[in-house]
């Protein structure tokens, strides 16, 4: 294997021309839709995937809905379980729209990239090249590229609080992006450019600046015009402003503690952007996000050499900040070796809602197991991964392999 790209995957992709602690309170009793699915298809573990999200919706569970679809050569398979609301106990919307999260960093890289395509980007050039007046001197060696692949070494913009009541106390509250970026770049670099590799927001919020300022229109204009009406993603959009959820939506919830020590399920459908921006504002569906990821995959969306950036890790030298093991985010996705083949991806968490796009594609180049779910998760953000959420991953792909 190269040591800077997946090579049986990027071969397959220029040939086309071209991934929250355990939750621990009890919800109310709700009544569980029976998981829902049709055209069992192919070499599926269909038995897996109906356990994966059996227990959605009933008490205690970790999850309130899940809505589910997999794809690819090797069968179909559409499942959604849970309740609407924990307050009617109606059954969950399959189609229902919900807050993507970090999902949002796949569609702002696929716009620098094709930006790229047409010569308006170049990904070796300094980003202060582009943004002159936001970016100082002390970042004047982070690339575009660099900040698609979170090796900017631009440090994370502090909260003002950590906890989940101060983020619920400010959750009608938005950030103007530029200000995010002119707090973060006055602090120190965390490490130089390239040098290491450190997941954050920041390098997608000057990444969306970006855009904006090389094509003269806002990142939710560029978004619909090169990505969102090509594909015919009707049910997708950028927040913006809204605290809402426009349109048919399963409600949120997330497990916070009561003063008297227990824990209590909290509707957190209305949430504001934050300070999101291009990093993890997207709304969609499961229907629009599995279109895109086989559009991503196949080359409909970024083209040619450039797409190999999505596909491509730093260098073997460049490791995490954090952990210390080997860098595992490209320009929008993230790896991990599942069941023997290599699984691309993006997951995405906001409050009471957890989501994941991904994909495989076999050595003869065909796209041969997509999943993309969302869990309305109770303890999303944990430290850990959602259980349903990573018993989905497990029933799709298979058990993660031995690093």
């Amino acid at each position: 294997m190269n040591a800077r790209t997946r090579t049986t995957l990027i071969a397959t992709a220029l040939v086309l021309g071209i991934a929250a602690g355990p939750a621990t309170a009890a919800s109310p009793a709700a009544a569980q839709a029976p998981a829902a699915s049709h055209r069992d298809t192919g070499s599926l573990d269909t038995a897996a995937l109906k356990a994966a999200i059996a227990d959605a919706g009933r008490p205690g569970a970790d999850a309130t809905a899940a809505l589910v679809r997999v794809g690819g050569t090797e069968g179909t398979w559409r499942g959604s379980t849970g309740v609407h609301d924990i307050e009617t106990n109606r059954p969950a919307d399959p189609g229902a729209r919900f807050r993507a999260g970090s999902v949002t960093k796949v569609f702002t890289a696929a716009v620098v990239l094709q930006l790229a395509g047409e010569g308006r980007v170049d990904l070796n050039r300094p980003v202060r090249g582009y943004l002159p007046d936001l970016i100082p001197a002390a970042y004047d060696k982070v690339t575009v590229r660099q900040l698609l692949n979170h090796t900017s070494g631009i440090p994370s913009v502090g909260s003002g609080g950590d906890g989940l009541d101060y983020w619920y106390a400010h959750r009608l509250e938005s950030r103007d992006a530029a200000d995010v970026v002119r707090e973060a770049t006055a602090q120190k670099p965390d490490f130089a450019p390239g040098t290491k590799q450190h997941y954050d927001n920041i390098g997608y919020t000057v990444a969306g600046l970006l855009i904006e300022r090389v094509t003269g229109e806002s990142f939710a204009q560029q978004l619909s015009r090169r990505i969102l009406r090509p594909l015919h993603l009707a049910d997708t959009s950028v927040t913006g402003a809204a605290t809402t959820i426009r349109g048919r939506h399963n409600h949120g919830y997330q497990v916070f503690t009561a003063p008297d020590g227990s824990s209590q399920l909290r509707d957190v459908s209305v949430w504001g952007e934050g300070d999101t921006f291009a990093a993890g504002d997207l709304i969609s569906t499961t229907a629009d996000l599995e279109r895109f990821t086989r559009a991503l995959f196949t080359g409909h969306v970024v083209r040619g050499p450039l797409l190999k950036e999505m596909f491509t890790l730093p260098d073997a030298s460049v490791r995490d900040m954090k952990t210390g093991k080997r860098a595992s985010y490209s320009a929008g996705l993230t790896t991990l070796r599942m069941g023997g083949r290599d699984v691309w991806g993006k997951t995405g968490g906001r409050w009471g809602y957890t989501t994941l796009i991904g994909g495989a594609v076999s050595p003869t180049g065909e796209l041969t197991r997509t999943l993309v779910y969302s869990v309305n998760s109770t303890d999303a953000k944990g430290t850990d991964m959602n259980r349903t959420a990573q018993r989905l991953m497990i029933a799709a792909f298979g058990t993660p392999d031995a690093s």
